[in-house]
């Protein structure tokens, strides 16, 4: 079996150490770097399956890192996790619209860091072109989950992982309304620690690649989202 390839750019020994020994229990391959830089310069030459990214490292910042590994064209589709010991809602929102697929706070849980990463792992698997063939189409918009690919009319749309997640989720049921909660789980798992603000801002960044179609993904006030079809 192929171990899974864990990117992990830290800076601080402490928590290297933490990670060594707690990531090493599940099979993984772990690769640390202490800079944003060592991680790109790793990333243009070799595989990750997913990438654990501190905010706050010396040289350029973590939110300077991942917007930087996203134009690397074959790490478009690769997870980001973002660590942070500040917890602000600005920086954490900041990530997700640069194309992080989730967050942690400082000091964190192992287990629910190691949850975490296999949930990326298992959605970054059922996204890979070796997935079972699967197009949805609703309107002008579909998806291809073997190409991992979607389109909006004849344009494609440069979705990131958990955007594809979560159309690919809408386009599958269509008229269903869904709450934050529903929808957390349905993309990431169970008792997954993920704030409904979280979900706001990743549809929100849905919606605007989507364009004229955006509104196809409906707000209802006070219990979530649904998908609607046009008439």
């Amino acid at each position: 079996m192929i171990k899974a390839v864990i990117l992990i750019i830290e800076d601080d020994p402490e928590i290297q150490e933490l990670l060594s020994f707690s990531l090493a229990k599940e099979g993984w391959k772990l690769v640390q770097v202490k800079t944003g830089e060592d991680g790109l310069k790793y990333l243009k030459s070799q595989k990750a399956n997913c990438i654990l990214l501190d905010i706050m490292l010396p040289g350029i910042d973590g939110l300077k890192v991942i917007k930087k590994i996203k134009e690397i064209e074959q790490c478009a589709n690769i997870p980001v996790i973002m660590t942070t010991a500040k917890g602000e809602e600005s920086d954490i929102i900041t990530g997700l619209e640069l194309g992080a697929d989730d967050y942690v706070v400082k000091p964190y849980s192992p287990k629910v860091l190691i949850a975490r990463i296999r949930a990326a792992l298992r959605r970054q698997e059922e996204n890979s072109p070796n997935a079972d063939v699967s197009v949805w189409q609703q309107g002008c918009i579909m998806l291809d989950t073997a190409r991992h690919a979607a389109f909006c009319g004849e344009q494609q749309l440069d979705l990131f992982p958990t955007e594809f997640a979560l159309l690919k989720h809408f386009l599958s049921n269509p008229e269903i309304v869904f709450s934050r909660n529903r929808i957390i789980t349905a993309i990431h798992g169970e008792d997954y620690p993920v704030t409904d603000r979280s979900v706001d801002v990743q549809i929100l960044g849905l919606r605007k690649k989507l364009g004229v179609a955006g509104d196809m993904i409906e707000t209802i006030r006070g219990v979530g989202y649904r998908f609607k079809l046009n008439n």
